[in-house]
């Protein structure tokens, strides 16, 4: 019955041929995916299996590819940023900040000390929103729903606060070349003050759900492990990358937006399997905590929210209205009149899942010459059918979950 799902001469045909000669036993093909709820996103591995055994695995991308990089190639420069929304959008803030620093690279734009450290929190807002889902659904995919529904309310202030800054939730299209498109509103810090008082002890209480369960060590202790040579190899960032014992952390070995202005510890793992990442990515919550109170602490005085950029940056519309100046301004930027420099640059961030960059090459025109995204979910989802090899099928869906794949930034 298993050639009849395969071409006679694709291997896995032939192993299952080479199988019933050798000793009589059956291997199966099964589809893993790419509607199956577990994958938590649109990607299929046809998985050759002995039993409950996975023999090996076949990944199969690119259901949800919309060629962003080649769109973008066609939009003016401030028009990306809603691409950038729709890779990894667990962490919007994170993508769309990276891009306009990547702007303000370009454009030699000096931002804001205040502007950086609002940019700050926002990103660690957002990573925190990253790991509260990945770690929340890991418990569900080990049969613990209890943590996922009680964390989750506090993804929903996130929210709240991201809905105060920019008027959206999910996909923010948040902030302008040279900081935001508006200082925040005192209700935004208000929610964040409340934020940072209720989920500390609620994350607390969600570790304690998982570090020591005797059936969540067992699911994910020595479950699909690999080791820090391997996982550079393969071009692994992020907690995937620290969990193996690598400090590596874009935010320390290049730092950006004032974060050399911050202490906090990097989190590292020593065996690189599924409990090692879940740990590194608590952790690193408590982190990010830290890093937003001390951006808070620190936060200089005034209004400054975005620079001095009026080539770039886009005049409120009441003084288009009314001033020449800024009715100028205005149409030049719209109509792709401001001067753009010939270069080939590369940005990096430290994303949800690991080092998210932008390679920008220009011509002088208002839109970008080439574009790519360094999707870390696109480089690290390539280990997965070598880390699943030899494990169990409920053992394939928890590595999955703690690899944390987002197909919208898998497939971009």
């Amino acid at each position: 019955m298993s050639e009849l799902l395969l071409p006679p001469e694709h291997r896995y045909a032939k192993r299952i041929k080479e199988q019933l000669n050798e000793d009589g036993s059956e291997l199966s093909i099964l589809n893993l995916g790419p509607t199956h709820p577990a994958t938590h996103g649109i990607f299929q591995n046809i998985l050759l299996m002995d039993g409950e055994r996975i023999l090996e695995a076949e990944p199969t991308i690119g259901y949800i590819h919309r060629a962003f990089e080649k769109i973008a190639e066609n939009r003016p420069f401030y028009q990306i940023t809603p691409l950038t929304d729709r890779m990894n959008y667990c962490s919007s803030p994170i993508n769309n900040m990276g891009w306009w620093m990547t702007l303000e690279k370009l454009l030699d734009i000096e931002v804001p000390k205040r502007a950086q450290y609002l940019r700050v929190i926002v990103m660690e807002l957002a990573r925190i929103t990253d790991h509260i889902i990945c770690n929340s659904i890991l418990g569900v995919d080990t049969g613990a729903y209890t943590g996922f529904l009680y964390v989750f309310q506090f993804r929903e202030k996130i929210y709240e606060i991201y809905e105060e800054i920019c008027g959206a939730r999910l996909t923010t299209n948040m902030g302008r070349i040279g900081g935001f498109e508006r200082d925040w509103s005192p209700e935004a810090f208000r929610k964040l003050d409340v934020f940072l008082e209720e989920f500390p002890p609620a994350w607390q209480e969600f570790e304690n759900l998982f570090v020591r369960n005797r059936i969540f060590i067992d699911r994910t202790v020595d479950v699909g492990p690999i080791t820090a040579e391997k996982a550079m190899n393969y071009g692994f960032t992020g907690p995937n990358l620290r969990a193996t014992g690598v400090d590596y952390d874009v935010r320390v070995a290049q730092p950006y937006s004032s974060y050399e202005d911050f202490d906090f510890i990097v989190p590292v793992g020593k065996s690189g399997d599924t409990y090692d990442r879940f740990c590194v990515r608590n952790a690193e919550v408590w982190e990010s905590l830290s890093i937003i109170r001390q951006a808070l602490a620190k936060m200089p005085e005034g209004n400054e929210f975005h620079a001095d950029v009026p080539d770039y940056y886009l005049p409120p519309k009441e003084d288009v209205y009314t001033n020449m100046e800024s009715l100028i301004y205005h149409f030049k930027i719209v109509m792709g009149e401001v001067p753009i420099p010939v270069a080939e640059i590369y940005h990096p961030v430290e994303g949800g899942n690991g080092e998210l960059g932008f390679y920008l090459v220009t011509d002088g025109s208002r839109t970008p010459y080439r574009l790519h995204f360094r999707r870390p979910c696109f480089i690290y989802y390539q280990a997965y059918p070598e880390m699943i090899e030899g494990a169990l099928l409920s053992d394939a869906i928890v590595i999955l979950s703690s690899m944390n794949v987002i197909a919208g930034e898998l497939d971009a």
